[in-house]
């Protein structure tokens, strides 16, 4: 809701009472945004420097920014005011065109404007928490021609004397003020740089309405002006010819000792070029940097002592002296030492090992002329990306430097800030390769996936050219505004997931996928190095304590759910404290921890795996499927129900594609009724349930297809499919089985659960190599091409078919 303001605007001070403009005009049909302004009044025809604090300023700004730019500059009645109102600003003010808008990194707005036209506030409104104005143009009434011409030369005489006598307005000012011809730009601008009048003089001249009687008020603060700097300069007069022989000798050995003292700060700041140009000549810049830093140390002779250029400066030297152009480490290239250290910090992994011994090999043979990998690792978390960077780094023998990028929005995040921004600082890489100390270090880039962006840049797009081995030879940064070649940096990036990363910086990489780990591989890193390692920093390590590998087993499937061992290494720390701290009462400790112990220790287990069912079935198969901690396996029911026209439903929390796939297995198995011996009334009045347990979990996707087919087709021929068997897949309406991924996470799942034959599709066969030997070895897979194999091998003999299940 609008108000309107009250005229409180201060009178003038003059006995000619003020004429007030009837020559208004709106500017404009709606309301704009409105910048209160503090302890200032601004002008027409003038460039304006704010600095903008508050957040309802900075809304409004931002709000005219991306509108038309204009913003009503309206003085605040009160300095104290920190949140202003409609009636605690003037009405009269000024429409300026915002030209620049530069955010400096404390949050503060500096703000380039243009000063347009007077304005008059008609009414104002509070939206989108910020000030609104409607308002009309305030046009000067026009004098008269010789009395203005009269009033302009004495304003000008005046001016110049309070110019030339005050010495606390620029010259340059008398130059810019003897060009202007129209009384009110004069007025305007010779009062621009009278900022020391009070606030309410300066609002008073900007109300006055009248361009002659403007400039008339105008000349009488001259007159004003220069009598007070006259008598200024007769009291200094007065005052220095009274000072005694004793305080003149005291002001002058004062001045000899501040000469003296600036003498030896001129020494200090030769000897500090000095040492730049030294460390420059010997720290093997290249040639283009040793240039330019020299350039930077004649510059910072130059700047006056105290300055802050010279600041600014100093840090920039610093950087350019400490990035190590030519350091660098030399690559330790033995692959059977690379290997065993490997092997020794990482257990499985070996995709990722097999790449980096390739990488190793192929630089001893290629003698430093191979290109460095950009690879990424992908996987869900605990699953040892960012650990194994260290690795590599220790393979090499190579330093090695880490960067998360994980809500990074800033694209001078990653390439540096101008250095004319205050606080400016070089980007993460450049950063990170100080850090290091070399040249050549092994580079992480962690949670690349989650990098953001917003109105400051693409942070993305801004690694483009660090990752690219084309163009990363010449890399630049904002700050250093040299090329840094990064063709020997090893650059490892880490994800969760592949999806969130842009096309064109997935395409730089080589991406090596990390899958969870299986039970057995998981036990394994317990024992080899969760337990000793929890042991340790417990306090525990010289206490006689055992873990049985039945224990470690249970609470990995009883007490974490995931791929990686985050989970597991909290719940071994948690047993490790409980036995610290019977140690430390002076109980009497557990010598081991058998598979019985871990509730005591845990509580209660939190989760639990499907296991098969113990007897064949109508109506209910076993399918495969992959979540994002592992593979498991769920079981789909059907029932076929008497009705009057044919009806499918589907519960379970069943997700579109999964829907979509039970529709296209019924529809499949209909249309092979009479192949399948299925009674003819199937396809007339029965009415299909088809339900899938946990149906607080939500479910998806297509390869549930040959399960729903299947355990349609064990309900409607009453023949129970094999509780030793499990199954995924998509089916087609034609009855085709098409290949799905996650196979591996799905077969470790099946082998936990207790199942030993599999239906997958054939051409998944290639996804099979995947899976660790042991379990391989264990499973039988059973590979088809069309549901009519699948239900073969699933179903059993149509002379052990029962009734089918009907309600």
């Amino acid at each position: 809701m609008s108000e309107s303001l009250p005229d409180r605007s201060p009178r003038s001070r003059s006995a000619t009472p003020r004429k007030r403009s009837r020559r208004k005009r709106s500017t404009d049909g709606g309301p704009i945004p409105v910048l209160p302004i503090r302890d200032q009044v601004y002008y027409p025809y003038g460039m304006i420097s704010i600095l903008v604090g508050r957040e309802r300023s900075i809304r409004a700004v931002e709000a005219a920014w991306e509108a038309d730019r204009r913003i009503a500059l309206l003085t605040q009645r009160a300095v104290s005011t920190d949140e202003p109102k409609a009636e605690d600003l003037y009405a009269v003010g000024i429409i300026a065109e915002v030209m620049q808008m530069l955010r400096i990194p404390d949050g503060t707005l500096r703000v380039i404007a243009a000063g347009t036209h007077r304005i008059h506030a008609i009414s104002f409104a509070d939206v989108n928490e910020y000030l609104t104005a409607r308002v009309c143009t305030a046009d000067d009434i026009p004098a008269d021609e010789i009395e203005a011409e009269g009033l302009a030369r004495g304003v000008r005489t005046q001016f110049d004397h309070v110019v030339h006598a005050g010495r606390s307005i620029a010259p340059e000012a008398l130059v810019s003020v003897a060009s202007i011809t129209d009384p009110s730009a004069l007025a305007y601008s010779i009062l621009s740089h009278l900022s020391h009048l009070p606030v309410d003089v300066r609002q008073e001249l900007l109300e006055i309405d009248n361009a002659g009687e403007r400039l008339e008020r105008l000349l009488r603060l001259l007159r004003r002006e220069s009598d007070i700097i006259d008598v200024q300069r007769q009291i200094r007069a007065r005052v220095e010819k009274e000072i005694g022989d004793n305080q003149r000798e005291m002001i002058l050995r004062e001045q000899m000792k501040a000469i003296q003292d600036e003498l030896r700060q001129r020494d200090d700041r030769s000897g500090e070029t000095d040492d730049y140009r030294q460390t420059i000549e010997t720290c093997g810049m290249p040639l283009q940097a040793s240039e330019r830093a020299l350039k930077e140390v004649d510059r910072l002779e130059r700047t006056p002592f105290g300055s802050p250029e010279g600041a600014v400066i100093r840090s920039y030297l610093d950087w350019l002296i400490a990035l190590p152009w030519s350091v660098s480490s030399e690559d330790r290239i033995v692959i059977a030492e690379a290997a065993a250290i490997l092997e020794e910090e990482h257990h499985g992994l070996q995709k990722a090992k097999d790449r980096i011994l390739e990488y190793l090999a192929v630089r001893q043979l290629a003698r430093g002329a191979l290109k460095s990998p950009i690879l990424c690792f992908t996987g869900p978390p605990g699953v040892g990306k960012t650990s194994i960077g260290k690795s590599i780094a220790k393979a090499l023998g190579r330093k090695f430097a880490r960067v998360s990028l994980g809500g990074i929005r800033d694209e001078a995040e990653i390439r540096g800030h101008r250095r004319t921004y205050v606080g400016a600082l070089p980007g993460r890489i450049m950063q990170g390769i100080r850090h290091a100390g070399v040249r050549n270090p092994v580079f992480m880039l962690d949670e690349v996936d989650k990098l953001g962006m917003d109105f400051r840049g693409d942070p993305s797009s801004a690694l483009l050219e660090a990752l690219d081995p084309e163009q990363n030879g010449e890399f630049s940064d904002h700050y250093i505004e040299l090329p840094f070649d990064l063709r020997d940096v090893m650059f490892i990036a880490t994800a969760n997931l592949l999806d969130p990363i842009p096309p064109a910086l997935r395409d730089r990489m080589e991406v090596i996928p990390f899958a969870g780990y299986t039970e057995e591989e998981k036990r394994t890193i317990a024992q080899r190095f969760l337990w000793p390692k929890q042991m340790v920093e417990n306090g525990i390590a010289n206490e006689p304590f055992t873990v049985d590998d039945a224990a470690t087993t249970r609470m990995i499937s009883e007490y974490t759910r995931e791929a990686g061992v985050r989970a597991l290494e909290r719940e071994i720390a948690s047993v490790c404290r409980k036995v610290a701290r019977a140690v430390a009462e002076g109980r009497p400790g557990p010598s081991a921890l058998t598979v019985d112990d871990v509730p005591g220790y845990l509580g209660r287990g939190r989760y639990r795996h499907e296991a098969a069912s113990e007897r064949d079935e109508v109506g209910a198969a076993t399918g495969l499927v992959f979540t994002e901690v592992g593979g498991d396996i769920v079981t789909v029911e059907v029932s076929l129900i008497d009705g009057n026209e044919p009806r499918l439903t589907l519960t379970g929390q069943l997700g579109e594609v999964m829907r979509e796939s039970a529709q296209a297995a019924l529809t499949c198995i209909r249309s092979r009724a009479h192949s399948l011996g299925i009674d003819p009334t199937f396809d007339g009045r029965l009415d299909v349930h088809v339900h899938v347990p946990s149906g607080g979990i939500p479910k998806d996707g297509p390869s549930a297809g040959i399960t729903i087919a299947t355990a349609l087709a064990s309900a409607a021929t009453g023949r129970p499919v094999s509780s030793s068997v499990a199954m995924t897949g998509e089916v087609t309406l034609r009855g085709r089985i098409l290949p799905v991924g996650g196979v591996r996470e799905k077969i470790l799942g099946a082998h936990r659960a207790g199942i030993r034959r599999i239906i997958l599709p054939a051409e998944n066969l290639r996804d099979v190599d995947d899976v660790p030997d042991n379990v391989r070895s264990e499973i039988v897979c059973e590979y088809v091409e069309h549901l009519d194999e699948a239900l073969a091998h699933a179903l059993a003999p149509p002379s052990s078919s029962v009734s089918p299940p009907r309600t």
